[in-house]
């Protein structure tokens, strides 16, 4: 399996080429070079595989055994999945008939990065230490090492710096938007002490400290002085990971409703999956899911205020909202991990949108077809971007739309309605629906769901992605009214004390490059120091 780039380099990358640069040189995504079909008795034969095993079936299918071999990449899965909370890893919860929340919070940071990150992590430390062994082996004398940048709405950044704490070979700066994550979300990243750990809190918006990581990656001379590795979902291996779990709760579903993967049942029944997303990373991973084979239905995009997704699917215009001083407007919602202008990860819906709609009749061989038709679509996308990067706008004509409203749909979710949605589901009205705690995150997810129309063999999971106690202020303020809720019945004992700890935090008075990279370049200065001391003691 190869991996090419979204703007159209006909350089081609292996899965660890891929995993360690990130973007590819000309500022494109990877993605691979052909999605895999599932083994024809996939149902019967990964129906009973655990979390765990079910990972090894789909990252085998994209990862060549002569790049990582299979046992070891058995032992990648078992050591990135031990540390979470629920043997399942994610567990599918029935709410009401034909309604269920997939629970992606059970990892170290209690948030649904974790299920990538954790294994990005491992992965990073892997194949550092591979190319470590060979330079010793091929004479070089030399320790490689790698800086992975990323940036954070509030999610990303903890579950990168819990899956990198420590790692040997491995700093980790991840910048996030000073005073706009939550208290917790904060807390969690910046109260980690570990040497190669380094928190930036840029004065202002993700999509600055996003535009930021960017533009470092894009300076070649930086970029290869401190090896840059990335940890945002422009990283396909966190797509990878994420693929994971559309699978596993398909077929945790067809258990609780005790139907066999290979009866005539299973093949009437519809899944529609409802993602609460901002990068579009989480549902990207359901469309390749659906692209493979898994039967849904359809994929539906659940935003709050910050809406570029869903203006998109409803008219093929993806367009940043300026205000009256021209800058992007970015609202503060109760939902902070999803307020963002631009979505990183759509641009590798666009090629498949390119792809697709590209007339080759005239093409008389399959593989100058195939050769020409990605060219073109990387063509495409190449424009659409740089129409975004000056205009301020991509449109895409009406084929494109209608592709893409083949597997998606999409909605808008007020902050009002999220805390609405928050006390409905604490204590509900149905007959036979459980109460259920939800983060405002997963509420926009839930909301939306609620306000589909499907039929009645169609059954809808919306992915939650946060556990509701890292959003206090947004679930107590939608729950005020109940007495007898307290928010020490959800508070998990992690989180007891954790924002009276100590801090190691440095504070970035502007959203600009040329001072994070002075900072950066610093801080590695002091850490490699520190090393050197402690090696010579």
């Amino acid at each position: 399996m190869k991996y090419r780039s979204t703007r159209g380099s006909p350089k081609l990358l292996s899965f660890s080429e891929v995993v360690l640069t990130g973007l590819a040189e000309d500022g494109g995504l990877f993605i691979p070079q052909t999605i895999p079909t599932l083994p024809r008795n996939w149902r019967s034969e990964w129906s009973k595989h655990s979390f765990n095993s079910l990972a090894l079936e789909i990252f085998s299918l994209y990862i060549s055994e002569n790049e990582i071999p299979r046992a070891d990449l058995e032992s990648l899965i078992d050591k990135s999945y031990s540390v979470f909370r629920n043997e399942k890893v994610t567990p599918l919860k029935k709410i009401k008939e034909r309604f269920y929340i997939l629970e992606l919070f059970h990892g170290p940071t209690f948030a649904f990065k974790d299920v990538a990150l954790q294994f990005l992590g491992n992965l990073f430390e892997y194949l550092l230490e591979r190319k470590n062994r060979e330079n010793v082996l091929d004479g070089k004398g030399r320790n490689d090492r790698i800086t992975v940048l990323g940036a954070t709405s509030g999610d990303t950044g903890s579950a990168a710096i819990y899956g990198l704490r420590g790692k040997k070979d491995i700093s980790v700066f991840i910048l996030h938007p000073r005073g706009k994550v939550s208290s917790v979300q904060e807390a969690q990243m910046t109260t980690v002490l570990d040497e190669n750990v380094h928190n930036l809190a840029v004065e202002g918006t993700f999509d600055d400290c996003q535009a930021i990581v960017k533009t470092l990656f894009s300076d070649v001379p930086f970029n290869k002085k401190n090896n840059l590795g990335a940890i945002n979902s422009i990283n396909w291996a966190r797509i990878l990971a994420q693929i994971v779990y559309y699978f596993h709760s398909y077929f945790q579903f067809l258990s609780l409703l005790n139907i066999s993967p290979d009866s005539s049942e299973s093949s009437n029944i519809r899944l529609q999956y409802v993602v609460p997303t901002g990068n579009f990373g989480d549902v990207l991973a359901g469309y390749y899911a659906k692209r493979m084979g898994l039967p849904i239905e359809k994929l539906v995009v659940a935003t709050n205020s910050n809406d570029i997704l869903d203006r998109f699917f409803k008219s093929g215009r993806y367009e940043k909202v300026s205000g009256e001083n021209g800058r992007h407007v970015v609202h503060e919602t109760l939902s902070p991990a999803m307020d963002i202008v631009v979505s990183s990860n759509f641009e590798r819906l666009l090629w498949y949108l390119a792809y697709e709609t590209i007339d080759n009749s005239n093409e008389s061989e399959v593989s100058s077809k195939e050769e020409m038709r990605s060219n073109l679509a990387g063509s495409i996308v190449n424009k659409w971007m740089n129409d975004l990067k000056t205009e301020h706008r991509l449109i895409v004509d009406k084929a494109q739309l209608e592709v893409a409203l083949r597997d998606f749909r999409s909605a808008r979710v007020s902050d009002q309605e999220t805390m609405d949605t928050i006390s409905r589901l604490y204590s509900p009205d149905a007959e036979n629906q459980v109460s259920y705690v939800l983060d405002p995150h997963t509420a926009i997810g839930v909301t939306v769901a609620e306000n589909q129309i499907i039929s009645e063999n169609t059954h809808q999971i919306c992915l939650a992605t946060a556990h509701p106690a890292k959003f206090s202020s947004a679930v107590e303020e939608s729950l005020k009214n109940f007495k007898e809720f307290e928010f020490k019945q959800i508070l998990p004992k992690e989180f007891i004390g954790l924002l009276e700890k100590k801090k190691k935090v440095i504070y970035v008075e502007r959203a600009d490059p040329e001072l994070v990279k002075q900072i950066v370049d610093k801080e590695l200065e002091i850490e490699l120091s520190q090393m050197s001391s402690k090696t010579n003691v």
